[in-house]
């Protein structure tokens, strides 16, 4: 296993490195309607990067009838997968995921997908020479915001919490890294606002992962690292 010592970079996938929440969204809509419910696509973009047991509590409210639950899961993955082979990368994400780990910096996709949609999202990133590690749906047993799958990603990859840096694009994920300490940097390519992501704690924000690549050097991602050099500095002197 890896040192804890290790640095890294947790990448949340859908919205944040492959352009999916749309997508999401209107299968969720569909098979919500397949099960004659009403609800409007603005409510579920909202809830897109929670997991489906709290996106069904938070649309439909805790008190339905969960015998449907499973039927609407199948209906919604069904609907997504049939965008399977024509997932786009937003822009320069595979660049961004080989400029991190060119710098020393393990990527880890910290992603609550379920396996079969994972293969699909790392087919259309195209950069798992670099990935050091990837989570699944399996790997958590609460969704976001709870910090699950964070921790599992920490874990598996052998790094530690107070040494990386988490990229989401959901006040769901920002959330989530803070319940844990972990600085989260928030991308607006996925549908939510700069104001929004800043205000639930995003430590920065940019457009998408292309900015953040343009960025890098004064970014969280390397500033952060470079803290940690500084202080040990400082304490070796």
């Amino acid at each position: 296993m890896a040192s804890a010592r290790s640095d890294g970079v947790l990448f949340d996938v859908d919205g944040t490195l492959v352009d999916t929440t749309y997508l999401h969204t209107v299968a969720w809509w569909e098979a919500f309607r397949q099960l004659d419910h009403a609800v409007p696509m603005a409510l579920i973009h909202r809830s897109i990067g929670m997991g489906s047991d709290r996106l069904l509590d938070h649309l439909l409210g805790p008190e339905r009838d969960r015998a449907e639950d499973d039927r609407l899961r199948d209906a919604h993955d069904r609907l997504f997968l049939g965008y399977a082979e024509r997932l786009t990368p937003l822009p320069h994400a595979a660049d961004l995921l080989r400029a991190c780990a060119e710098r020393g910096l393990r990527v880890v996709l910290a992603t609550s997908a379920a396996e079969h949609e994972v293969r699909a999202l790392r087919a259309a990133l195209d950069a798992d020479d670099v990935i050091d590690t990837v989570t699944s749906s399996a790997d958590a047993r609460r969704s976001k915001p709870a910090p699950d799958i964070l921790v599992a990603a920490l874990e598996q990859s052998g790094l530690a919490a107070e040494r990386v840096v988490f990229v989401g694009d959901s006040v769901w994920d920002v959330a989530a890294a803070g319940r844990l300490g972990i600085p989260c940097i928030g991308l607006t390519c996925g549908g939510t606002g700069r104001a929004e992501l800043a205000g639930a704690g995003a430590v920065e924000v940019y457009d998408d992962p292309g900015a953040l690549l343009a960025h890098l050097a004064e970014s969280p991602v390397l500033s952060r690292r470079r803290d940690d050099t500084d202080t040990n500095m400082n304490v070796k002197a």
